[in-house]
């Protein structure tokens, strides 16, 4: 991916990268925009197989991602996850979001996680205002996180991470307008799971809930108006049908909120208007308890604008015998807040110590002939070791000592 700026735009990187970053189709003054808009995308195959929903869904070494609080229920000693997607492959070849994850419990009702997330935003030439090559740079951005989830009852467990978020998107160039963004940020999540028998079924009910990316905001060009995080409220549940033995279908549903002020505009009015800047400016200068505050009421157009700004998530996940998996979702987002509307399709197989999970995204809505996230493609390995038996061992070693690693 080559593009060429001169002096005068190289402020307009940074813009530009983060709105590739969410893939929106369409941006108008609606539309919430943040500072690393990366860290909003599910980076796990199985979870965007579903629609992106994941608060509520079994734990997995992806917990660390959705909500910490399920760290405390995780079912294996340890296990890690690496997942990778080419991104917008319509528009690019030099794209990618990988992510790294992984837990070790530790004792009976708790555990740690780790995970690092990089997006690789491919090349970019600068050129001068002749037209002259001035040197190129590989534009990222990256995100360690260190997570701790505790099992508070049998039934209900709640966690918290903290992260360090780096993004660089115009690297070493030689421009005073502009610099790489640093931020810390701590996520808070809960999670409640209960088995129970509904006529002749069985069933397991679980709840989610968490908040992610409370932390400062980050500067790209002017320190007295710097960015907001994506500060992130996730909620919801995941309901799990034992048809026998062998096999399971479980139903998933998330909703999703920014808490990161709406931006403000008017009828007919350009965002260049004195007042439109004015008012966005202020806005811009919110502390975060007040920005996350007043995001449930704050939207232009009100009630309903504030019902436009809450994403949605759905999907199924049938389990054979814990070996294949089938799923399939359904992510929207309002038109005027995005517009990322798209079908998404999976499939997952796990044998003994090895998982597998790949989906594949298909754009729908208004823009769905020329969306770039068609043909985005997610792939996920997990690795799972000492599955925990129910006579959990005081060493915390999980089922029988010297027992053969299974699935």
């Amino acid at each position: 991916m080559q593009f060429s700026f001169s002096r005068s735009r190289l402020t307009l990187c940074a813009g530009l990268l983060a709105i590739a970053g969410t893939a929106q189709a369409q941006l108008n003054q609606a539309t919430i925009t943040t500072a690393v808009p990366i860290l909003t995308l599910s980076p796990d195959a199985r979870a965007s197989a579903m629609g992106e929903a994941g608060v509520a869904t079994s734990p997995d070494a992806n917990a660390v991602y959705f909500n910490p609080g399920k760290l405390g229920f995780v079912p294996f000693k340890y296990s890690a996850s690496l997942s990778y997607s080419p991104w917008l492959r319509n528009i690019t070849d030099d794209m990618s979001l990988s992510y790294l994850s992984g837990y070790a419990k530790v004792g009976e009702r708790s555990a740690f996680g780790a995970s690092l997330m990089y997006f690789d935003l491919g090349k970019i030439d600068y050129r001068d205002g002749d037209n002259l090559e001035i040197g190129s740079f590989n534009p990222k951005e990256f995100a360690i996180t260190a997570s701790y989830g505790l099992q508070l009852t049998d039934n209900f467990g709640v966690g918290v991470s903290a992260r360090y978020i780096r993004s660089n998107l115009v690297g070493a160039y030689n421009n005073n307008d502009a610099q790489s963004g640093n931020a810390a940020a701590v996520d808070l999540g809960a999670y409640y799971s209960k088995d129970a028998t509904i006529g002749t079924g069985l069933y397991n009910l679980a709840f989610g809930a968490s908040i992610a990316n409370i932390g400062n905001k980050i500067a790209y060009r002017d320190p007295k108006n710097p960015s907001f995080l994506p500060t992130t409220l996730k909620l919801g549940t995941a309901i799990t049908r034992e048809i026998d033995q062998y096999n399971k279908i479980s139903v998933v549903f998330d909703a999703t909120k920014l808490l990161v002020p709406s931006p403000y505009y008017k009828e007919g009015a350009s965002a260049n208007d004195p007042d439109v800047k004015a008012r966005n400016l202020e806005i811009a200068g919110k502390s975060l308890p007040s920005a996350i505050l007043g995001s449930f009421s704050d939207a232009p157009g009100g009630f309903k604008e504030e019902l436009r700004e809450i994403n949605l998530s759905g999907g199924l996940e049938y389990n054979y015998n814990d070996l294949l998996y089938v799923r399939g979702g359904y992510f929207y987002e309002a038109p005027d807040k995005g517009d990322r509307q798209y079908a998404s399709l999976g499939l997952g197989v796990r044998y003994q110590v090895f998982g597998l999970d790949g989906t594949y995204l298909v754009p729908t809505g208004s823009n769905s002939q020329n969306n770039p996230l068609a043909q985005t493609i997610r792939i996920s390995v997990h690795f799972n070791f000492n599955k925990l038996s129910e006579a959990f061992d005081e060493r915390g070693a999980g089922g029988t000592s010297g027992e053969a690693p299974t699935n």
